[in-house]
């Protein structure tokens, strides 16, 4: 498997909204032969107070991402190999809401 970053502009209109579709995400990619294997995702606050999202997916290919999201019915807005990681701090902790 290689690591893939996926841009998801403006996909969900509510923080509500990406959380039904993290489970639609989770669920399809723990199916035996998925192809993909969801590691980590940044949501991203978008103009107008829709969320998008940068996620960070190893996967067979960028065909086994589409299919994942088309099965999990996500948008997928740019699909980029990750060549390398420079971790220079941890991500900080969540703010408490």
């Amino acid at each position: 498997m290689d690591l893939y970053g996926i841009v998801r502009r403006k996909g969900w209109a509510t923080p509500g909204d990406l959380e039904e579709a993290a489970k639609r995400s989770s669920a399809e990619g723990d199916k035996e032969d998925s192809g993909v294997r969801w590691i980590r995702s940044y949501v991203l606050s978008e103009d107008g107070g829709e969320v998008g999202t940068f996620c960070v997916y190893e996967a067979d290919s960028p065909d086994a991402i589409r299919a994942h999201a088309d099965a999990a019915d996500l948008p997928v807005d740019e699909i980029v190999p990750i060549a390398d990681t420079v971790v220079v701090r941890p991500d900080p902790e969540p703010a408490a809401t």
